[in-house]
């Protein structure tokens, strides 16, 4: 058998790179199951000569639950709201026929040149006044609304021909049954990639929870782990352990949605 020796040669570099990017993450398991004394030893010992589960329970001891509720929380109901309004926006923009539809959505697409930083004062003054300021709900709203999301799902909904969306007028549809029933189930990976996406972004956010919140018991994780850090002075077994259990639902969502992520950049890419 004729071996590909360019084949075989690519393959080899891209199982050295890949295991390059994951020795911070398997790095950060370790560290997390060691006593102190040896989380920072040279050279490196991967495999702890004592499992330290202790440094997770402690960890859970503390406010963990309570920040990790909160987390849950922001993130799944910003989710769903995102992906529904930016889903409803990229249809109206590429199938609903309106006077000035075009220029209004140009105007969409140029707030987001608008880096988040220059109107934090804008929106910290608002959120103020409406008295939103240090409420769940504020946070929620601050990342429910997505350009980036209305851009990315309209070019999915533009590829769906217009004979689709004639027939269901043609069987008595309008335009809410049209948008749920014929043209979701054609992007539904698409969807499910922005979904994912904002999933982790939510979920990872910093500076809306650092700028936004606070009281203590309304802190996300992005924050409990910095403040964790903070008053764990040097213990770095305990901060690795916090950070590992952070990223679990990340890893959990991506495991459950790699499926739909595949097809959406399938998609994406076949529309070239």
């Amino acid at each position: 058998m004729k071996i590909n020796v360019s084949k075989l040669m690519i393959t080899l570099f891209m199982i050295v790179v890949g295991i390059v990017f994951l020795l911070p993450f398997i790095w950060m398991i370790s560290a997390s199951l060691k006593p102190e004394s040896e989380v920072f030893t040279y050279p490196i010992k991967w495999i702890p000569d004592v499992w330290r589960w202790e440094n997770y329970a402690t960890v859970w001891s503390r406010d963990f639950p309570l920040y990790y509720w909160n987390s849950i929380k922001v993130t799944v109901i910003t989710t769903v709201i995102s992906t529904t309004v930016s889903a409803m926006a990229a249809y109206g923009f590429s199938k609903l026929e309106f006077r000035g539809r075009n220029a209004l959505f140009i105007v969409v697409l140029a707030t987001f040149m608008i880096p988040a930083q220059a109107i934090l004062v804008p929106q910290f003054l608002l959120y103020m006044y409406l008295d939103l300021f240090d409420t769940h709900l504020g946070l929620i709203l601050l990342n429910s609304f997505s350009v980036l999301g209305t851009f990315m799902l309209r070019q999915f909904f533009v590829g769906i021909h217009d004979d689709y969306i004639a027939s269901a007028k043609i069987d008595g549809a309008n335009q809410f049954t049209i948008f749920r029933k014929v043209a979701v189930p054609l992007v539904l990976p698409a969807i499910s990639t922005y979904a994912i996406l904002r999933f982790i972004w939510t979920w990872n956010d910093y500076q809306g929870p650092l700028i936004f919140l606070r009281s203590d018991e309304l802190s996300t994780i992005p924050l409990a782990i910095s403040r964790f850090a903070t008053e764990s002075g040097q213990l770095f077994s305990l901060t690795m352990a916090g950070t590992v259990s952070a990223i679990l639902p990340l890893i959990i969502i991506f495991l459950i949605g790699q499926k739909y992520v595949i097809e959406g950049i399938a998609m994406g890419g076949v529309k070239g």
